[in-house]
């Protein structure tokens, strides 16, 4: 099962990088890049993964998650500049899609490394203190924390100088708001994800039984 995890882990993270170009409205109340929807899942499967196989398995995973991040942008340069043939009329809109700039790409790798290891060192910190009790409580500290970080790291490296703080304090505020919500919608996968693997793996689920 850790194997599916970590592909899973790395398909959302690359897919995650590749719909950042859009932006999406929900009403008049925040304006989100796309990959958001996406990226939110990369930290609940981080959290299972240090529940069942512990931490260094995890910090594993978001090395792992790094490389490949950092290949798929090398890939992509190389694509980017090979020739386009002349059947080929959509260079101008390949090159937007798929290419980000600088700064933005630093962003990304910069709040990627810092709140996923932040995300497995808070969540195996908890666990190490409750055991096998309180896993709602490990997976929202441990996410809620590191999405805020991710957050203000990646717009402030790749927005600011651009427009004023106080844009920059409403994206972060309302990115943050969207990710603090939908961690605690994903609570309840994050229990099923536990008790499926921890099946898969024969491994006993007395805890999930045990009083919060």
């Amino acid at each position: 099962m850790l194997l599916y995890l970590n592909g899973i882990f790395v398909g959302l993270l690359i897919l995650s990088n590749i719909v950042a170009v859009k932006l999406f409205s929900i009403g008049t109340w925040a304006m989100l890049p796309a990959a958001v929807i996406i990226y939110i899942f990369t930290f609940p499967i981080t959290d299972v993964i240090v529940e069942v196989y512990g931490k260094k398995e995890a910090q594993r995973t978001v090395r792992a998650g790094f490389i490949t991040q950092v290949l798929g942008l090398i890939f992509i340069a190389v694509t980017i500049a090979l020739p386009a043939a002349p059947a080929f009329g959509e260079q101008a809109s390949f090159e937007t899609i798929l290419s980000g700039s600088f700064r933005v790409v630093v962003a990304s790798l910069v709040s990627y490394m810092i709140s996923q290891n932040l995300d497995v060192f808070v969540f195996g910190q908890l666990k190490a203190k409750h055991g096998q009790k309180k896993l709602w409580l490990r997976n929202n500290a441990s996410t809620m924390t590191s999405q805020l970080i991710d957050t203000t790291i990646f717009i402030v490296i790749a927005f600011y100088g651009t427009m004023p703080l106080s844009v920059l304090g409403s994206l972060i505020l309302t990115q943050y708001a969207f990710k603090f919500l939908a961690s605690v919608v994903l609570t309840p996968v994050v229990y099923l994800l536990v008790g499926f693997v921890k099946k898969q793996e024969s491994i006993p689920l007395r805890a999930e039984g045990t009083p919060l």
